[in-house]
C-alpha cells in the first residue's frame, strides 16, 4: 500500500474524508484534507476530559467530591431558555439512573469518554466552563477547532454557535495527552495525562479505528457520530513500533453506494480499514 493508494481510495467517497497519522512528536507521515472543519460530534468530549483534569490539578474542583446529577443547563445563547438531554438520545442508562442523587465528577467523566454518554459530558462542562475547554484547544495549537456549545444546546446551535474539529487538531490534542504522560507537558502533569489516557484506552465504542487493528492493541481513542458524520481519532501503541496517532474524520452519506445500506456501519468499515492499512505500515511512518 502506498500513501497514494489511500488518497485514490478515499477520492472516490461522496462527501470528506479527513486524516492525520503520524509518530509523536513528528511530522505527520500522511495528511489528507487535515485541516478540513467537521461537525465534532463526541469527539470534543476529549477538550473536555482535559479541562476538567486541568480544573482538578489547579485546585478548582475535587473530582471525587460528589456533584449533584441534574438535566437542565445554561444554553451557550445569552438570553435562551436552559435545555435538557433527551434519554434516548443518550448512550449510557448508567448515568440517568443517577438523575436526582450525585456522582463523583470523575466517575462522570470516565462515563462521558467510555459510553461516551451526553449527560456526563454536559455535566462537566458545568463545571469547568466552556472557556477551560476552549484553553484546551488553544494550548495544543488547534487551528480551526472550537468548542462553543454542550450536547443539544438546540438554541445555540440554531443560531450558529457548533463545535468543530479537525483532523490535524484532534491528532495535536491526543498527541499531547500521550507525549505528556511521559514528561511534563503544557496540558496537564504526566500523572493526569497518564490517567487520561487510561480512560481513553477504556473506551467501549471499538467499532471503528480499534476495529482495524490486531485483538488486545492498546489504542487511546475517542469517536463521534451523528447522521452524516463519523469520526475516529486515537494514539496506538504497538508493542513492536513507537506510538502513532491516527484521525479520520468522515462527513458524507457512505449509505450512497455502500454495500450495506447502512450508512454508519460503512463509516465504521472505511475507518477500520484506514486503521488497518496505517497499521500494516507503522514500521514505516
Amino acid at each position: 500500500m502506498t500513501w497514494d493508494d489511500l488518497d485514490d481510495r478515499l477520492a472516490r467517497v461522496p462527501g470528506t474524508v479527513s486524516a492525520h497519522v503520524g509518530r509523536l512528536d513528528a511530522p505527520p507521515a500522511w495528511t489528507r484534507a487535515a485541516d478540513a472543519t467537521h461537525y465534532a460530534a463526541s469527539t470534543m468530549k476529549v477538550a473536555v476530559l482535559v479541562a476538567l483534569h486541568r480544573a482538578a490539578e489547579a485546585g478548582a474542583l475535587d473530582l471525587d467530591a460528589p456533584v449533584p446529577v441534574v438535566n437542565e443547563f445554561d444554553s451557550a445563547l445569552p438570553g435562551a431558555p436552559r435545555f435538557s438531554c433527551a434519554r434516548h438520545y443518550d448512550n449510557d442508562d448508567a448515568v440517568w439512573e443517577r438523575l436526582g442523587g450525585s456522582a463523583p465528577l470523575r466517575w462522570l467523566a470516565h462515563r462521558m469518554i467510555v459510553r461516551s454518554s451526553n449527560l456526563a459530558t454536559n455535566l462537566v462542562i458545568g463545571h469547568v466552563g466552556l472557556p477551560a475547554v476552549a484553553d484546551v484547544w488553544r494550548l495544543v495549537g488547534a487551528r480551526h477547532s472550537v468548542t462553543g456549545r454542550g450536547i443539544e444546546d438546540f438554541a445555540a446551535r440554531d443560531d450558529g454557535i457548533t463545535n468543530l474539529v479537525t483532523a490535524a487538531d484532534l491528532a495535536a490534542l491526543l498527541g499531547a495527552l500521550a507525549t505528556g504522560a511521559a514528561r511534563a507537558g503544557a496540558l496537564a502533569s504526566p500523572a493526569a495525562c497518564a490517567e487520561m489516557l487510561d480512560v481513553l484506552v477504556a473506551q467501549e465504542h471499538r467499532e471503528d479505528l480499534a476495529a482495524g487493528l490486531p485483538p488486545g492493541t492498546r489504542i487511546a481513542h475517542k469517536n463521534g457520530w451523528v447522521r452524516g458524520v463519523r469520526h475516529g481519532a486515537g494514539v496506538v501503541f504497538p508493542d513492536d513500533a513507537p506510538p502513532y496517532a491516527i484521525v479520520v474524520c468522515t462527513t458524507t452519506d457512505l449509505a450512497d453506494g455502500g454495500p450495506s445500506g447502512d450508512a454508519d456501519d460503512d463509516a465504521c468499515q472505511l475507518i477500520a480499514d484506514v486503521s488497518a492499512r496505517v497499521w500494516a505500515a507503522r514500521h514505516d511512518l
